[in-house]
């Protein structure tokens, strides 16, 4: 299962229905920087022979999302966007640690927690869209960052102490959650929006059923 310190509010979807073009060109900008994200533990650690097999695999369903996602917004005649900073990202790649060892384990979670917050934003989309083929894009891509989250965080916890790895993630998760709310809602994957004390949790269901049962998911 996922583990968020805080959810996303209905007024995140509420400005992504006002402006659908920019959560796609947002959201294709995220597909090409998750593929990048795993070359890049590519090159910088390719004796961990399990972690390289595993981001092939992730890379290249990246490489697909990113297709598809252009697509969509080829078919409404909006371009691909300008290449922007993400404050999101960037504000939980500060939180990295120095130490070889200790700095893959906080890469890892933070690639980690970015497809858990992608899973849980991508199934507000597809619960929200009607009946269609881009509903179940959607859904199949929640489903799909669901499972990115589960193996981060099993990889974390191939290379260091699993006990260490959930202390580790808590810490972060919160790091995560002050990001985001210091953000303005806007229609981007990763912008502001979190829930409100008297707003309902939205339902987990295509999260959950991913694969992983354990606290963070593929513990």
């Amino acid at each position: 299962m996922l583990r968020l310190s805080a959810h996303t509010g209905s007024a995140w979807f509420a400005a992504v229905e006002r402006d659908f073009g920019t959560f796609l060109q947002d959201h294709a900008a995220c597909e090409r920087k998750a593929l990048a994200t795993a070359m890049a533990l590519v090159a910088h650690y390719p004796d961990r022979v399990e972690l390289v097999d595993a981001m092939i695999v992730l890379a290249t369903e990246e490489l697909d999302h990113f297709v598809r996602v252009r697509e969509l917004l080829c078919a409404r005649g909006i371009p691909l966007a300008v290449d922007k900073k993400s404050v999101y990202a960037a504000g939980l790649r500060r939180q990295l640690r120095v130490l070889s060892g200790a700095r893959l384990t906080d890469r890892l979670l933070v690639a980690a927690i970015i497809e858990a917050r992608s899973c849980e934003r991508l199934g507000i989309v597809a619960r929200n869209l009607s009946d269609g083929p881009e509903r179940d894009f959607y859904r199949e891509l929640a489903v799909c960052e669901a499972r990115h989250h589960a193996d981060f965080v099993r990889l974390a916890k191939t290379y260091a102490d699993p006990d260490d790895v959930d202390v580790r993630l808590d810490e972060l998760l919160e790091f995560e959650a002050a990001i985001l709310a210091a953000q303005p809602v806007s229609a981007h994957v990763h912008g502001g929006g979190l829930q409100l004390n008297d707003e309902v949790v939205p339902d987990s269901s295509i999260a959950s059923s991913a694969a992983g049962t354990g606290r963070h998911g593929g513990d």
